[in-house]
Formats: C-alpha cells, structure tokens, sequence
C-alpha cells in the first residue's frame, strides 16, 4: 500500500476511536444516565433543564456519530477493500458482486428502518428479527462475497454503524428537536414521536455492543473457523444479555 495511504489509514483510526468515544458514551448517558434522571423531574424542572441541556449534549452526540462514520468508511475503503482485507486469504481481486456486497451497507438501514416500523413495537419479534438478519449478513459476507474473517466482522460492523449513524441523524435528532421544543414551549411533543426516539437509542445500544466486538477483528482472528457463525451468534446473544442487565442496573441506581 502506498505510504500516502498508509498516513491516512493511521490519521483515520486515530479520529475513529475519538469520535467513536464521544458518540457512545453520549449514546450510553441518555440511555443509562439520562433517561433514569429524567423521570425525576417535574414540569417545571425539565422546562428549565432540558432546552439547556439537551441541544448540547445532542450536538456531540450526532457529531461523534458523523465522524465515526465517515472515517469508518474511509478506512473500509483504503484497509479492507484497496487493501483486499476482506477477501479471504488466497484472493487478491474483486469481482463485481463482491464489490456489490462490500458496499451494501449503504442500502441496508433502509431495509432496517422498514422492518423497524413494521415490527419495532413488538420487543420481541423484533428482537427475533434483528439477531437473524444479523446471521443473514454473516451468510452475505462469507457465502455470497467469499470474505475472510476480518472481512465479514468489519463488514458486519460497516453495517451496524451505518444504522445507528442513520438513526442519530434522520430518527432521533429530528424527534428530539420536536420534543424539546414541546417542552420549551409547553406544547408537548406527540406520544409517538416521544416513542420513536427512545426505541431508535434502544436499537443503537444492542448493536453497539456487538459492533465494537466487530472494530477488534484483528485481535479475535484466533477465534476463525468452521463454527465462526456460532461464535458470533454467542457474541451478539452475550452482547444484548450484558446491555438488558445494564438498563436493570440504570434503573437502580440512586442519586443523593
């Protein structure tokens, strides 16, 4: 790989992590900090709190999410597609599906927004649907693009991202807006646009967990095999296990 390109492969993943560290640890204050204290406010504390407040941290929060994206997709191009990481070992050119498959990350929040409204206030059936599209992908990415390990993790990631920075930007942001105007202005925000933003936030923590899981690709290597579908399967099960008991222990924890 040209040098030029090594720089901004390294550049990358530097701002990467930072703005990935901005933008989900934002996400997990609304849902694990946020949420629990907003529920022990009056009226007339949140009139004076939220439109103070929330802009604020919103402002860092869908920024964080642009950043992670767009360096995210910088280096998917530079590191897994010019750099062949995701092609199985052995294979050093792509055909035109594989490119296809590569970049269907672009299209699939739009399929997810779909399924989400169809679906996304039965919990469960929705849950159901979520953890076997997940496998799908893992069936897209190893059969259909013959990619490597690296190559299907980071892809997979590619497009758990790609819905959550979709989410941040044309779901919840939008309907936060509206709900802190309402609450500005005492004209409260429609039930349903309430809703909307906190099931979308919901959504973007159970993939964070599995994504970041997909970002260290290259420590896990280990972990490669026959069975790797099982793996991931058990890492994503683990993954919403773990953030089910995090929203239980949210919900508990006092203030002074």
């Amino acid at each position: 790989m040209p040098e030029h390109l090594d720089i901004i492969s390294i550049l990358s993943r530097w701002l990467h992590v930072g703005a990935g560290i901005t933008w989900i640890g934002m996400l997990y204050f609304f849902n694990f900090v946020n949420g629990p204290f907003a529920g022990t406010m009056d009226g007339d504390t949140k009139k004076r709190v939220v439109p103070e407040l929330m802009p604020r941290a919103l402002y860092w929060f869908r920024w964080g999410a642009a950043y992670t994206w767009f360096t995210g997709v910088l280096m998917l191009v530079i590191i897994f597609h010019y750099g062949n990481a995701s092609l199985a070992a052995g294979t050093g050119e792509w055909s035109m599906v594989q490119i296809l498959i590569q970049y269907a990350f672009l299209v699939i929040p739009f399929i997810y927004d779909f399924l989400a409204k169809m679906f996304g206030k039965n919990i469960k059936v929705f849950a159901v649907i979520g953890f076997i599209s997940i496998l799908g992908l893992y069936c897209l990415y190893t059969n259909g693009a013959d990619f490597g390990y690296r190559g299907y993790l980071i892809n997979i990631g590619a497009t758990l991202g790609t819905i959550m920075a979709f989410n941040v930007w044309f779901r919840i942001w939008p309907a936060q807006k509206k709900i802190i105007n309402g609450i500005k202005t005492g004209n409260p925000a429609d039930a349903s646009i309430v809703a909307l933003a906190g099931a979308r936030s919901r959504h973007n923590v159970y993939m964070s967990v599995p994504l970041v899981w997909t970002m260290i690709n290259m420590h896990t290597v280990i972990l490669d095999g026959p069975n790797g579908w099982m793996v991931f399967a058990g890492v994503v099960v683990v993954s919403w296990f773990l953030v089910a008991m995090l929203y239980k222990k949210a919900a508990k924890v006092p203030g002074f």
